[in-house]
């Protein structure tokens, strides 16, 4: 990778992050702590406010955009597979926001470029099983709870069809077993709680913070699934 790249790179990164360690990004681009420092201050000198916060890292002075991005034939191509991907295994909300991103992307496409992802298309299918059509909305509400760190409301159905109605602090989401999963501290059984999506009747965010200071880690809830990976 020649400089030029590896300097949008970086800037790229530092706007994807709202910090970013010189260790980070030193092994992002397999280079020295050294040439990081170095690259970060010719993106200073070219007008791109680059900051520093201790104990945290780089950052983009808040206000500061890139212009369009532009995609390589490789670059649309996954993004086009993926497509495929989010129509069998996301829900109508993700289904919707990944359309209008991917139009997005084909925007800033050339004509040449555009006509060849077209013809792609057409020579990717995707065999879904009738049991995984998520006919519901939850996944991109609950995204923004947990960003949020917002408890939840839902109505929910356990396996013997009753219905209780649960306040819900949400740590993730985790798809297995072929059903999408809410993770959740649970307020009425005081316990962490796997609530399958698919037996959620309804769901809101209430807007309120979660009452809880500290939670589990995802990745050691999962070691709890019934379920070997």
């Amino acid at each position: 990778m020649n400089r030029i790249d590896r300097l949008f790179g970086i800037l790229t990164l530092l706007q994807s992050r709202k910090y970013i360690s010189a260790e980070k990004i030193a092994e992002r681009f397999d280079m020295s702590i050294r040439t990081v420092y170095r690259d970060i201050k010719a993106l200073g000198e070219q007008g791109i406010p680059v900051s520093f916060e201790q104990h945290k890292g780089y950052y983009l002075v808040q206000g500061y955009f890139l212009p369009p991005v532009s995609f390589n034939m490789d670059e649309a191509n996954a993004l086009l597979l993926v497509e495929s991907l989010v129509s069998g295994f996301a829900d109508n909300s993700i289904r919707s926001h990944y359309s209008t991103a991917l139009t997005k992307v084909k925007a800033v496409l050339k004509t040449g470029q555009k006509e060849k992802l077209e013809t792609l298309n057409q020579h990717i299918k995707l065999q879904i099983p009738e049991r995984l059509n998520f006919n519901f909305e939850y996944l991109s509400l609950i995204q923004h709870a947990i960003a949020e760190k917002h408890l939840i409301e839902l109505d929910y159905k356990n396996n013997k069809e009753e219905v209780s109605k649960r306040e819900v602090e949400p740590i993730g989401l985790i798809f297995y077993a072929f059903s999408w999963h809410l993770i959740a501290w649970c307020h009425y059984r005081n316990e962490y709680r796997d609530f399958n999506l698919i037996r959620i009747i309804c769901l809101k965010n209430l807007g309120i913070p979660f009452k809880k200071t500290q939670h589990m880690p995802l990745s050691e809830y999962m070691h709890l699934l019934p379920v070997n990976y």
